[in-house]
């Protein structure tokens, strides 16, 4: 029986929960948060092991196998290193870490302690990422995948998160170095630094506030991102919008010969032919193809609705169950480590790029406010 904790016990805490209960094997034996309301309605909820306030009352009492780091971001780090220096197998929740540095030193310790280590990128074992990945080992693209394109949105328009956030100067997402950004764009980046093969892709970032916000007044909040990745014969983009409708979240891949469109929203894998058609063909047969793509996708949908096994968090229970057979059975982590630290350091990269694009505005503002000033004193 593996014996799991949870650190962090706010919303993302109870998914978390709910898929570790799914499966067999497993039992939660503790959950904690320094905040002792939080800790105790969490594991009354659950009906499931001790309550802490204190991560080292945790390991010490509860003596869990594995624990899931549900806190801040800018607790990851700190946390992690303790459950691993103290022999516990982590699963972080996104963002891995607040820097790359970080990354690289909870890899090491859990090398260094033969321990197993994951990151919460759950949508990269969604059904339709799941189908997608085993086309492309198949070789359908009839290669690696030459360009890719990755598209996250959220939406400012859902009240109870947007309206902590923009409501308080003081949210801990505020004080996160990539704000906002920080805590949403890893499931998006991941998608494509999976397919990525060096360590330090070039990375070209532009971000800017919309519109929206400097309507209603908010003006430090990045919450539009466009990315240009390349990364030896391999090129990708990446969006990030809070505004575009639909909301997309979706993986475009090309390859030499073909390619793939995954959508997380609608779980739908599209599959692209290269090669066109001769004279109107072209202009009939690939829609007719794609219809028919879309309604076995959509009929495939309906058939694991109806099985059970279409729930919202399939993707989260699909990692935590690769991890802890991991564990268990000695098997890799469901995540490469390389992944997770090509993953922060084009973070990294992207936050950097920002900040100096921010501190260069800033800077030709002053300038021009000074010559502004200079000017009206001369008059």
């Amino acid at each position: 029986m593996l014996r799991v904790a949870i650190v962090g016990c706010g919303k993302i805490a109870d998914q978390h929960a709910e898929q570790i209960l799914r499966i067999s094997g497993c039992e939660i034996v503790g959950v904690c948060d320094r905040e002792e309301r939080m800790a105790r309605q969490l594991q009354e909820r659950l009906n499931v092991g001790r309550w802490f306030t204190e991560v080292q009352d945790l390991l010490n009492k509860a003596k869990p196998d594995v624990v899931h780091i549900t806190s801040p971001p800018q607790s990851h780090y700190p946390v992690g290193k303790l459950c691993l220096e103290a022999g516990r197998h982590v699963y972080v929740e996104k963002p891995f870490t607040v820097t790359v540095e970080e990354a690289d030193d909870l890899i090491r310790l859990a090398d260094r302690g033969n321990l197993k280590l994951t990151v919460g990128h759950n949508a990269q074992f969604s059904h339709a990422a799941n189908r997608m990945r085993k086309l492309v080992a198949e070789g359908y693209l009839g290669g690696p995948p030459l360009h890719l394109e990755s598209y996250y949105s959220y939406d400012l328009g859902d009240a109870g998160y947007a309206k902590a956030l923009l409501g308080d100067r003081r949210h801990w997402i505020r004080m996160l170095p990539g704000g906002l950004l920080q805590n949403t764009i890893s499931h998006g980046i991941s998608k494509v630094a999976e397919f990525l093969k060096g360590d330090a892709p070039e990375v070209i970032a532009f971000g800017f506030t919309s519109q929206f916000l400097r309507s209603i007044g908010e003006t430090e909040i990045i919450d539009e991102l466009r990315v240009i990745l390349h990364d030896g014969a391999a090129t990708a983009y990446f969006t990030f919008s809070s505004q575009m409708r639909p909301t997309l979240h979706q993986l475009r891949m090309y390859g030499p010969k073909n390619g793939l469109i995954v959508d997380e929203r609608q779980q739908t894998l599209i599959k692209v032919k290269g090669s066109p058609y001769k004279s109107y063909l072209e202009q009939f047969l690939p829609p007719w193809s794609y219809a028919k793509q879309y309604a076995a996708n959509s009929f495939g949908n309906v058939r694991k609705f109806l099985n059970a096994d279409f729930q919202e968090g399939y993707g989260m229970k699909v990692l935590i169950q690769s991890f802890y057979r991991s564990i268990s059975d000695g098997e890799p982590s469901p995540i490469p480590y390389s992944e997770i630290l090509r993953t922060s350091r084009i973070m990294d990269e992207i936050f950097s790029q920002l900040r100096s694009a921010q501190n260069a505005l800033g800077a030709r503002r002053s300038a021009a406010e000074l010559l502004q000033h200079q000017h009206s004193v001369k008059e």
